[in-house]
């Protein structure tokens, strides 16, 4: 029995890759738009630029492709360098109702206690949960509302790309990136990881209202529902402020130790989620760089990785009407979508 956790993203929002920046050699798939590899000339379903970007001397050469061998590979280095993570004894989950397909939009709280009944909160003094943590109030929920960016706040910003690139973790990854010829330093990477994450765009009527961190990690609010808040930690705290309310879970993941997966539903205060699932008891970079890892190699459609053996997938989409750098596209989502 194969469970997929749904997450429905208007069209007008989201578009797949069209171009092959990154990309050659990548093999075929039915949800692109188009495609990079050699037999895209025979079928004439080539993108626009594979000339400009698929050509030897180009910045993707075909051994520069990242895989479904090399993501599978790389996921699983990842899922053994997050020493940082929950042990079985850290945390003491309640999950109670398990709701059917049928009851996930009905908003009926089903499960009385909270979600969490304990949390070791001395995971929160690792420097990169404490830095995680400052982040997550910078934030107005409301989309449609200009963000106020403080200097406090960027420094906080840069202190947590400082402390998750101290972590092996993370180190592995822009190994990985950086054999792919994706990048040329690691103070490139953490640049780009600075405007992926953290630029703002408008999810409004051109106010600099949102940023794919904000979205993620802390949620928002559009048109009266949640949007976004696929974090652990976020939900731990404001359940235990009384400001989020679990309903149900839809989906337990297969793992018997952290980082495990959960399909949640839940009202932040007063506003549903249907469908928020989430990595449970991982470490902060280890839910940022496997999002990252994904939003690099699979933009715009399922990325399939492994986590101690168990299959899982993860969906990413670039926001699409606005860019940084050279053309680059900054962090719409990054969510679980499977086991």
């Amino acid at each position: 029995l194969r469970t997929t956790l749904v997450f429905v993203c208007p069209k007008d929002m989201y578009t797949a890759p069209d171009s092959c920046e990154g990309r050659c050699g990548e093999p075929y798939s039915e949800e692109d738009e188009c495609h990079c590899n050699a037999e895209c000339r025979r079928y004439h379903s080539c993108c626009r630029d594979y000339d400009r970007h698929c050509q030897p001397e180009g910045f993707s050469r075909s051994q520069d492709a990242i895989t479904d061998q090399d993501l599978l590979h790389i996921s699983e280095q990842l899922y053994k360098a997050d020493h940082n993570k929950a042990q079985p004894t850290d945390i003491t989950l309640n999950p109670q109702h398990q709701a059917s397909p049928d009851e996930t939009g009905d908003q009926e709280d089903r499960s009385p206690q909270p979600l969490y009944k304990y949390v070791n909160e001395k995971l929160f003094s690792k420097p990169t949960y404490s830095s995680f943590i400052k982040l997550l109030d910078n934030y107005q929920r409301a989309t449609g509302r200009e963000e106020d960016v403080t200097a406090e706040e960027l420094r906080e910003q840069d202190n947590f790309l400082k402390e998750v690139m101290k972590t092996e973790l993370m180190k592995k990854l822009f190994a990985f990136l950086h054999e792919k010829n994706r990048y040329g330093s690691e103070q490139e990477f953490v640049a780009d990881l600075k405007e992926m994450w953290f630029g703002l765009y408008s999810r409004g009527d051109g106010e600099q209202d949102s940023s794919g961190f904000e979205h993620v990690f802390s949620g928002e609010v559009k048109k009266g529902k949640v949007s976004g808040f696929h974090n652990w930690i976020r939900f731990y705290l404001l359940e235990k402020q009384g400001i989020v309310n679990y309903f149900s879970h839809n989906f337990n993941g297969p793992w018997d130790t952290y980082p495990d997966v959960l399909g949640l539903q839940f009202s932040w205060d007063g506003f549903y989620k249907e469908v928020g699932s989430a990595f449970i008891g991982c470490s902060p970079e280890f839910e940022f760089g496997l999002y990252t890892l994904c939003f690099i190699a699979r933009p715009g459609r399922a990325c399939h990785l492994s986590l101690g053996g168990y299959s899982l997938s993860i969906q990413t989409y670039p926001w699409t009407k606005s860019t940084y750098g050279n053309g680059k596209k900054y962090i719409a989502t990054a969510y679980v979508i499977s086991p």
